[in-house]
């Protein structure tokens, strides 16, 4: 039932961010961190897109099969088999922010919130700074300032994740 109202909770806070609107505030410090697999759902959730632009760079077709392997690996929840195969992939594209956020999803699923953070950071770095990739940097780093019960940083990576929406260029 838990998870059925975070997943909830967090479709709402999305439809919210779509529509301008605030989101689901941060967990206040006395409440306990969902489970690892939680948190990946909420974050994907958080990268789904609506009427946006978005961003998507060429890819390495080696690294696309490792990202298969991943995706996998984390369908059979072998959180340690899609950990490998990540990293394999960030041996040929260290620069990729997406396989970084990846890790850094692979990170919270292990409560290595410390470690999801600085991932996440990598990733935002490197990446667009819009759309879905960018929601779902800065839902890690909220969880991460959560984990830390800073109430400030999760706000504040909140805000910065509800920015993350930049509407597509009008065709005529």
């Amino acid at each position: 039932m838990r998870r059925v109202l975070a997943v909830l909770t967090c479709t709402l806070g999305l439809a919210a961010c779509s529509s301008g609107g605030g989101s689901t505030p941060p967990r206040a410090a006395g409440q306990r961190m969902a489970s690892g697999h939680a948190l990946l759902l909420q974050v994907r959730d958080a990268g789904q897109l609506g009427n946006e632009l978005d961003v998507q760079p060429l890819r390495d077709p080696q690294v696309e099969d490792l990202r298969a392997a991943a995706t996998a690996a984390e369908a059979r929840s072998d959180w340690t088999g899609a950990q490998v195969a990540l990293a394999k992939a960030l041996e040929l594209s260290p620069q990729d922010p997406e396989l970084l956020q990846w890790q850094a999803e692979m990170a919270l699923v292990a409560h290595d919130f410390a470690r999801a953070q600085q991932l996440a950071t990598q990733s935002w770095e490197r990446g667009a700074k819009l759309g879905g990739l960018c929601r779902r940097n800065w839902t890690t780093i909220r969880f991460a300032a959560e984990s830390r019960h800073d109430a400030a940083g999760a706000a504040q990576a909140q805000q910065r994740a509800a920015a993350c929406a930049v509407a597509p260029p009008t065709r005529y």
